[in-house]
């Protein structure tokens, strides 16, 4: 088989590395692999196929910035591209953020029932049936249920300064993303699923593959010296991580927890910019943004519990990886956030909740780290290794043809 994926960056990120994962697989089992991608270098991927340069995406951002037409730009870097796959001619596509300022999705989606071929698109967000925003819990919007209008977050990702256009690119999207004739949606969370299913691409066939990470790499690390490092040797580590730390994945939350935490704590949050690390409380230690998974999974295991205050997500990999590392989760009842964690390794707390967040730390202090780990190795063994989760893929590609 020949399998091309579709997705806003390769090797970097969650959905860069569930690409370049599910790429290595069919690799191993003998079949053609390449991602094509918009973002920043592609990493860790034998075959990648880049979409435009660095000019399209700034063109692409500003076309979104002033006019509210996020995945509408791009076009002559999406034309160049679709040449290409012609030339390549796989035998499915296999789509993952078609956003990120790098594509325009009338044009692939054009192509896409001109050319009539499988298409598998995993959703890793709501974007794709909304007329705006990757996600809406936060404001509580149900408008894409019937029609986009008057968005509540014309600022926020994917943001639009001036213009609202949701109700256009509403419609677009609708027109667009139907009828396709043969398409799956998989999306890696029940929670999303349920919703993509009350949406208008509830039409399609949609069926639920978690993500899986990788647990050569993600496993409790003992020789970490990253206590020592810091200077938190004796300390009860509390450890977020994430990208992006905007108000969504809940920085906020941290900040305030930290005015409400022991003297023998202490918080570490990964991923936090130059300036959120400038601004940062004394007992928070700020780490800036890295893609070594040695790295990470030496933190995780550094840590005493991991803390995932995000007020909207779909099935977050850091949690995995937490629960890999044999740390204990502890999470707000969010979105697809609490389909990864059970009482044995962890506790879901109320969204937005700082007091039951500081409980539910007292708990895992008072129980112990130890008295959890080996059931979140497990769990995390028994569901979401990588090579199990995306050789659901391989065999839905098969079924395909």
């Amino acid at each position: 088989m020949k399998i091309l994926q579709i997705n806003s960056v390769s090797g970097i990120g969650s959905t860069g590395r569930i690409a370049t994962d599910i790429g290595k697989i069919l690799e191993v089992e003998g079949h053609e692999s390449i991602i094509a991608y918009g973002r920043e270098k592609s990493n860790d991927c034998n075959k990648g196929m880049k979409i435009g340069n660095h000019f399209d995406n700034y063109v692409h951002v500003a076309k979104t910035r002033l006019f509210d037409r996020h995945g509408f730009g791009s076009k002559k870097a999406t034309r160049n591209f679709i040449d290409k796959v012609e030339q390549y001619k796989p035998d499915i596509i296999h789509l993952h953020n078609v956003h990120g300022y790098y594509l325009n999705v009338e044009l692939l989606f054009e192509y896409i029932k001109k050319v009539n071929k499988p298409v598998i698109w995993t959703l890793h967000d709501c974007w794709p049936f909304t007329g705006h925003c990757s996600y809406f819990d936060y404001v509580n919007c149900n408008r894409w249920e019937t029609g986009c209008h008057s968005c509540p977050q014309k600022k926020s990702y994917p943001a639009s300064v001036f213009i609202d256009n949701s109700k256009d690119n509403y419609l677009k999207k609708k027109k667009l993303f139907s009828g396709v004739k043969n398409m799956t949606i998989v999306t890696p969370s029940i929670w999303l699923a349920e919703l993509v299913k009350k949406s208008f691409l509830g039409e399609y066939e949609v069926k639920v593959i978690n993500n899986g990470i990788d647990l050569k790499a993600f496993k409790p690390t003992t020789q970490s010296n990253f206590r020592e490092i810091n200077k938190i040797k004796n300390k009860f580590v509390i450890l977020g991580v994430a990208s992006d730390w905007g108000k969504r994945k809940g920085y906020e939350y941290f900040v305030e927890l930290s005015q409400k935490i022991r003297e023998d704590e202490i918080i570490v949050i990964v991923g936090v910019t130059e300036k959120q690390k400038d601004n940062l409380p004394t007992n928070i230690i700020g780490i800036t943004k890295t893609n070594s998974i040695e790295d990470l999974a030496e933190i995780y295991s550094a840590a005493d519990v991991f803390i995932n205050p995000t007020l909207e997500d779909n099935f977050p990999t850091t949690n995995l990886e937490a629960l890999a590392c044999g740390t204990p989760v502890i999470t707000f009842n969010t979105g697809g956030s609490v389909e990864s964690i059970d009482n044995s390794c962890g506790i879901v707390v109320d969204k937005g909740n700082v007091m039951e967040l500081v409980i539910a730390i007292e708990i895992i202090k008072e129980k112990g780290k130890l008295s959890f780990s080996q059931m979140c190795i497990k769990r995390a063994k028994d569901l979401y290794d990588k090579r199990e989760k995306f050789n659901e893929y391989v065999k839905e590609y098969t079924n395909l043809l």
